[in-house]
């Protein structure tokens, strides 16, 4: 709702519905209220201007309120309708609130808690209006989930990431894990000059650290046990383009000590080679360590710091952005609905409150592998709280992730539904400690590689998303 929200009091008695404006007025500082006589009134009132909250009488000549609560709603879905009636029959309430009423109460009306009412209309107002404005900002992202935000902290990431994409330094992009470093690196390439070559990314943990000198740099025949023919390295694959290290804080000092000549001569030298190749690749290196500690503790050369943190880009925590987390929820929720090919569903207003108020230890990663499980346990197409709550291991039973009611699941569907959240959670952080490599997590697991693919397969999770 843009601007102060209209409350609009429908009553055949004139003294009964200005009383009505005067007092609720009082409580109600933040609202405009206004009334009409008549339900034919009401319609050409709405036609005129956008409506909050209705509150109607029952019976009145002409257009009752049951009629004029089907005609209000037909025209907008999510107006909040307040039926009054001195015949508080409890057919007459059910019949109301099946039409689709936000409440219904009875006369004499108690203004008091008929304020709170309409203050909890007018909340629910704005959260709609919030849920709708998201999903057309989605909608004109393409349904991306890059670097969505909208909230101060990410405005400044956006800003930093246009600074530094128009140069060609090194760039070290700083956050926790989780808070989306690749796709910020992604972006500084994106709008580079360097965009239309080539963008490598190496997760240097997944990489054994006698291999990753070779996956580097290359090696040359012969160089050691097993390398029966040269190979090029990542650098010399990337030339003209951009190698992104991710982790930068676990390669070992024997490569650090080569990264830094590749970072001061711009050349490399493959494994067994007596001879250096130059090299025109831009590095962009990520962390989530505190390499100021590992430099003190001898563990990361300082010199390489240094030439590394040329340009700095920040990855601000979900917790320092919450108010982007209903965008977030939103964008991933349409992704994940196409991922698995369920047809669309869509978050409740205080669904999204209640995301917006959670911690999310793992960012955004955490929050998007949320979504992911509430996409397939909710078969609802709307996902309301109360399948959060039951989505959380820690808090509920997944097998009721759907059910808002007392409604039991069947035990086989139920007992499925269960193990299936536990191999979700099992897997999801298995990729999470490996780095999304399947190999490892196969090695780890106790499983056979093919066995972990079927599972990933089965359960529509990427091990790309870990990486």
């Amino acid at each position: 709702m843009n601007g102060t929200p209209r409350v609009l009091i429908v009553d055949d008695q004139p003294d009964f519905a200005r009383g009505l404006v005067r007092l609720l007025a009082k409580k109600l500082p933040d609202a405009s209220l206004g009334c009409v006589l008549s339900g034919e009134e009401a319609l050409a009132d709405l036609a005129r201007a956008p409506c909050a909250v209705l509150v109607t009488d029952l019976r009145m000549p002409g257009i009752s309120g049951l009629d004029l609560l089907g005609a209000a709603l037909e025209r907008d879905a999510n107006l909040g309708v307040v039926l009054l009636t001195a015949h508080g029959d409890i057919d007459t309430a059910v019949t109301a609130l099946k039409a689709g009423a936000y409440d219904f109460l009875t006369k004499p009306v108690d203004s008091e808690h008929l304020a709170r009412v309409i203050a909890k209309g007018l909340e629910r107002a704005e959260l709609l209006a919030e849920n709708i404005r998201l999903r057309a900002v989605v909608a004109a992202c393409g349904g991306e989930t890059g670097l969505l935000g909208q909230s101060p902290a990410m405005e400044q990431v956006k800003e930093a990431i246009a600074a530094v994409a128009g140069s060609d330094y090194t760039v070290l992009i700083r956050g926790e894990s989780g808070t989306g470093k690749e796709l910020a690196a992604r972006a500084v390439h994106s709008l580079s000059r360097r965009a239309s070559g080539p963008f490598l990314s190496v997760n240097c943990p997944a990489i054994p650290d006698q291999l990753l000198e070779s996956e580097l740099f290359g090696h040359v025949r012969g160089a050691f046990t097993g390398a029966e023919r040269d190979r090029r390295g990542l650098f010399t694959s990337a030339n003209g383009g951009v190698i992104v290290l991710d982790e930068i804080g676990d390669i070992p000092m024997s490569v650090q000590t080569k990264l830094l000549r590749v970072l001061q001569e711009r050349e490399v030298r493959p494994v067994g080679s007596n001879k250096s190749l130059p090299v025109d690749v831009r590095i962009l290196a990520s962390t989530n360590q505190d390499l100021e500690s590992k430099i003190a503790d001898k563990t990361f050369r300082e010199d390489l710091y240094y030439r590394l943190n040329v340009l700095t880009v920040r990855l601000p925590p979900l917790r320092e952005r919450r108010e982007d987390i209903p965008l977030l929820a939103t964008a991933f929720l349409a992704r994940a609905c196409r991922e698995t090919g369920i047809g669309e569903k869509e978050f409740s207003a205080e669904a999204l409150a209640a995301l917006a108020g959670r911690e999310w230890p793992g960012n955004v990663r955490e929050l998007f592998n949320f979504v992911r499980r509430l996409t397939v346990f909710c078969r609802g197409d709307v996902i309301g709280p109360a399948a959060i709550a039951a989505a959380d291991p820690g808090q509920g039973d997944p097998a009721d992730a759907d059910n808002d009611d007392d409604t039991p699941t069947p035990y086989l569907e139920a007992k499925a539904r269960v193990v299936d959240a536990f191999t979700r959670r099992y897997v999801e952080r298995l990729l999470g400690q490996t780095h999304g490599n399947v190999s490892e997590a196969a090695r780890v697991s106790g499983l056979e590689r093919v066995s972990l693919q079927k599972i990933l397969r089965r359960l529509g999770i990427a091990a790309e998303g870990y990486r």
